[in-house]
């Protein structure tokens, strides 16, 4: 017989998390291995009326295409319920086997995000960093011990997968005029400004915090005029509209700041591992 599950303090979430074990175990039968909660419920910092629902569903086998239509189904259900968590689920099915090595990978998963359908997409640039999430911090909602299923991660995969989202962001800047566009809006400006912060973050402490407690943490670690700067990140999280073009030329000084950070502790790095050997 199946439980209620409570793996969170929150009533509602939990209802959603229930309802989501009960249709994965029965729709994935032996190939389901567990459901992980990463995120800001693993994370800390939670907030009901802004956070989303984030987990990782890891199986036996990729899913194959009528499980991803079945999953479709599934997933749309539950975005036309009254829930109020309808909209605000993001979630990604991979197999085992992709938590098991750092190496680029070409395949495409079912994901989800807040307010999309469910499609198929390679994994993300920084999904190391979900890894470190899943082994040392998600809640288990069922399966083996997470650290069981990752193995260990070291510094230096962190620092490779760090500079490629940087560098990845630097080039856009000089060759993609949309994406000026897009970080243009304030949202999108916070995201950038906050994902570096908690970039940052992972590679001097070796862990994974949540986007408000690390840019916290860069916020008293980095002199002016950095502090000010990430302040506003935290003030105007939830803003609207445009930023001022001072505002865009910092944030594009940051970008690069950042990335001289990087490179400078992944050089670092490299001279301790050649002195030890």
């Amino acid at each position: 017989m199946n439980h209620r599950l409570a793996p969170t303090p929150f009533t509602d979430v939990n209802f959603v998390l229930d309802h989501f074990r009960s249709q994965l175990q029965a729709l994935l039968d032996s190939e389901l291995v567990g459901i992980y909660l990463v995120g800001s419920l693993a994370l800390g910092d939670f907030n009901p009326r802004s956070s989303d629902i984030d987990f990782v569903v890891v199986t036996s086998t990729e899913i194959d295409p009528d499980r991803f239509t079945a999953l479709q189904h599934v997933h749309a259900q539950f975005a036309a319920s009254d829930s109020p968590w309808s909209e605000k689920i993001e979630a990604i099915y991979v197999p085992a086997s992709a938590l098991r090595h750092s190496a680029t990978n070409t395949s495409h998963y079912p994901q989800i995000e807040k307010g999309t359908s469910l499609f198929l997409a390679p994994l993300e640039d920084g999904w190391v960093f979900q890894c470190l999430t899943i082994r040392d911090q998600s809640v288990s909602i069922i399966g083996p011990d997470s650290r069981t299923l990752v193995d260990p991660i070291e510094t230096q995969e962190l620092h490779a997968a760090a500079t490629m989202i940087v560098g990845r962001w630097i080039q856009q800047v000089a060759h993609d005029p949309t994406w000026l566009l897009w970080l243009r809006q304030t949202e999108a400006q916070v995201f950038v400004v906050q994902t570096l912060c908690r970039l940052r973050y992972s590679l001097a402490t070796g862990t994974v915090a949540s986007k408000p407690r690390a840019t916290e943490w860069a916020r008293k670690n980095y002199g002016e005029p950095w502090a000010s700067f990430i302040e506003q990140s935290l003030t105007k999280h939830h803003g609207s509209g445009n930023i001022s073009q001072g505002e865009e030329n910092t944030t594009l000084a940051f970008l690069a700041f950042i990335l001289e950070e990087i490179q400078r502790s992944a050089a670092a790095i490299r001279s301790r591992t050649q002195n030890a050997s």
